[in-house]
């Protein structure tokens, strides 16, 4: 596949394979993007967005269920293509298509509620004969990076309201997973997006990276990754606006009076669902000491029938990790926390970029494994017997996304809501929900702002206010 610049699809005699996880095998090639593809790119979207900041916004609806309608038709290769480059079973692929075209439709429709408000200049002495209000307008050229993770929806979330506030965007997707990006592109495309409002440059980020963060003309920055590289386009990025989600490592309460089914079958979900390698992924498990060797009997139990093996196979629970060398650093995670006392009740294992979902109990806390995000298919188990101390020891890291707890009280839900230190609190379900008109984003070192699309639409335009001294 090629690049999109300058509204021409480009391409470059030096490539990027783009491998297939599970098997290793190549299954396209991309563009190695340049810095100097990075200044045409960024160039072009100062173009657009003199177009792009004009468009009426029913047109920006128009395109957006325009690209609603490309989806749905294409629906099947952009499940496959996902399957296909990154981690996701195929029933996992679909379900981020399904919330791809979610995330494009609330777009378009919160694009007609970009609203502003009158003020009431009289309110103070000497404002009597003014009259006025503010609009919100879009700021200009964005910068969007994204993840290997999410290969479509997370861009959806950076495109859908990027083109509803009437902005322009160079967008740099995830090395190993350039390709559902670059069909969402061609949706945008087929929809009629005027040409320059979108640039798709592919490219190591390690290549491009400075030249694409810290260009003069670009207003603002959105992210979606790890927090070396939020903290490093930090310095470097200039007084440009910053959005960044950066992962977490989220905790579950599990309360005595818990529904002990829901509980097991909904956390072991969100502990491997994409292999672990989810940002609200459930990482540590803190389960009351009257139900913790029943809870995790069950729950290894329901891990161990997890299928691994072909994401394009349907009877697939779970397929391989990204790539080799972040199955292999989990590896090294576990061992390193197998040799600190902790122990492995079921998984444990590598095989290539497979790793198996893996319980563990005894780990210490103050573990790498339990401090830092494991992104991988690795759940850790700990016991308590008050609620202050789970909640206490839950708030522990430096990390603060999304948090869960389950239980039948309700004072014991509020008292979690307000005193877990993270951006959201999921109550009977785990922290591998995200609804995508929903604020998201974190505390501490998950990040900074907030996505979900009336968030991000705000976070996309300024304010603009309008006086009139009558």
């Amino acid at each position: 596949m090629k690049m999109l610049i300058g509204g021409e699809w480009v391409d470059k005699d030096k490539k990027i394979p783009v491998y297939r996880p599970y098997d290793g095998k190549v299954i396209d090639h991309v563009p190695a993007g340049t810095k100097e593809d990075v200044r045409k790119a960024i160039e072009s979207a100062v173009e657009g967005f003199q177009v792009s900041k004009k468009m009426p916004v029913h047109k920006r609806m128009e395109i957006l269920w325009g690209v609603v309608d490309y989806l749905r038709e294409n629906f099947d290769d952009f499940a496959k293509t996902i399957a296909s480059e990154g981690s996701k079973t195929i029933r996992e692929a679909r379900k981020e298509t399904a919330r791809c075209i979610n995330t494009i439709s609330i777009s378009a429709e919160e694009a007609r509620r970009t609203l502003g408000e009158t003020i009431p200049f009289d309110s103070f002495p000497g404002g009597e004969n003014r009259v006025g209000y503010y609009y919100r307008f879009p700021i200009g050229v964005i910068v969007a990076i994204t993840p290997f993770n999410d290969p479509l929806n997370l861009v959806a979330h950076k495109l859908g309201p990027s083109i509803a506030a009437g902005n322009s965007v160079v967008l740099k997707p995830a090395t190993d997973t350039p390709l559902s990006a670059l069909k969402l592109g061609e949706a945008f495309v087929a929809a009629g997006l005027p040409p320059k409002v979108l640039n798709i440059v592919t490219g190591r980020g390690s290549e491009i990276g400075d030249v694409l963060v810290s260009h003069p003309a670009v207003r603002m920055i959105t992210l979606t990754g790890g927090v070396d590289a939020g903290s490093e386009i930090l310095k470097i990025s200039g007084l440009k606006k910053i959005s960044m989600e950066l992962g977490s490592n989220c905790p579950v309460i599990v309360c005595e009076d818990a529904d002990m089914s829901k509980a097991v079958d909904l956390s072991v979900s969100g502990a491997f669902w994409a292999v672990g390698q989810n940002c609200i992924g459930v990482q540590r498990m803190f389960i009351h000491e009257k139900i913790f060797n029943d809870y995790v009997s069950k729950f290894v139990e329901m891990t161990k029938k997890m299928k691994v093996g072909d994401q394009l196979d349907e009877s697939t629970d779970m397929g391989a990790m990204i790539n080799e060398r972040e199955a292999k650093r989990v590896e090294e995670w576990v061992n390193d926390a197998v040799k600190q006392g902790g122990k492995i009740l079921t998984g444990g294992k590598r095989n290539g970029n497979f790793y198996d979902p893996t319980v563990m109990v005894d780990v210490p806390e103050n573990a790498k494994l339990a401090v830092e995000e494991v992104f991988g298919p690795v759940v850790l188990m700990y016991k308590y017997n008050d609620l202050d101390d789970a909640i206490k020891r839950a708030n522990s890291v430096n990390y603060g996304l999304h948090a869960a707890v389950f239980t039948q009280d309700i004072n014991k839900a509020f008292k979690a809501v307000y005193e877990l230190d993270f951006g959201s609190v999921i109550v009977n379900d785990s922290t591998d929900y995200r609804l995508d008109q929903m604020p998201f984003g974190g505390v501490k070192n998950s990040g900074l702002g907030r996505e979900g699309i009336k968030f991000s639409l705000l976070e996309q335009t300024e304010p603009k206010v309008v006086c009139f001294n009558l």
